[in-house]
């Protein structure tokens, strides 16, 4: 599959979520599992950490999330991406069309 038709699938999915108002769902999931395992104050006490080697007066609000993303990303525990996929799965299997 070229890169083209993976951002048309994922454009359709991220559609049919938006509609039906299944993504708002799985973000809310989201957010509720990520605060209970501890990722939110993780990552809260790493955004501390490079401001204070930054500097609050030499960072930026968009450098500090360029900064964190990737490892904000990288601290979300296997398990919850493999529930949120799933979800996704089933979301769509059920609602093919």
């Amino acid at each position: 599959m070229s890169d083209f038709d993976k951002r048309q699938v994922r454009a359709m999915i991220d559609d049919k979520l938006a509609r039906t108002g299944e993504k708002d769902k799985l973000k809310e999931y989201l957010r509720l599992r990520l605060v209970e395992c501890g990722w939110r104050d993780d990552l809260k006490a790493h955004c501390k950490e490079v401001v204070r080697a930054k500097g609050t007066e030499n960072i930026t609000v968009e450098e500090l999330i360029q900064d964190i993303s990737p490892k904000a990303r990288a601290m979300v525990p296997d398990a919850i991406k493999a529930d949120l996929l799933s979800r996704i799965r089933k979301f769509l299997q059920e609602n093919e069309s």
